[in-house]
């Protein structure tokens, strides 16, 4: 199941250079179709049930941070074990959504350090719901033409053109 065992002992000096993130085993591990489903399923679900948590905490705004910050990270991580971990990282800074991606991943740094280190209730919110808009933002990246939908919706209902 995991390579580096192999490449460390000097079992795929045959195969040449391997890198992390080379497309035939994505990374250290291959997995079977089955067990990416599984692992897939068990991230996403826990990554939800922290987010479905996170709103019963909702009153206290930095553990509804940190519940809610790492059930977006299970979330989002969660389609590594079906495309892979390497798959996963060219696709998230590829260059029609690395402003994004690079959007979501400070609005979870920015969410985490007002929860956990400077510990301001009105901080964190507004970082929540930043990150919040820019994890939808992310999502509508996969779906062709959405963000300029989306984009044309938002235009057409905030004009105040009279």
């Amino acid at each position: 199941m995991w390579k580096l065992k192999e490449s460390m002992l000097g079992g795929n000096e045959d195969q040449g250079e391997e890198g992390l993130l080379d497309d035939e085993s994505d990374g250290f591990c291959s997995l079977s179709p089955m067990q990416r489903i599984y692992g897939f399923a068990g991230c996403l679900i826990a990554g939800l049930v922290c987010m479905f948590l996170s709103l019963i905490v909702f009153a206290k705004p930095i553990k509804f941070a940190v519940l809610f910050t790492f059930g977006n990270v299970l979330a989002v991580g969660s389609t590594a074990f079906l495309i892979g971990p390497g798959q996963q990282m060219r696709m998230m800074f590829d260059s029609t959504r690395v402003y994004a991606t690079a959007i979501y991943l400070g609005c979870v740094v920015i969410a985490l350090i007002c929860a956990l280190w400077i510990h301001n209730k009105i901080l964190t919110i507004i970082a929540i719901i930043i990150e919040f808009c820019a994890l939808v933002w992310y999502s509508l990246s996969y779906i062709p033409f959405a963000r300029r939908m989306v984009s044309e919706l938002m235009v057409r209902i905030c004009d105040t053109e009279l």
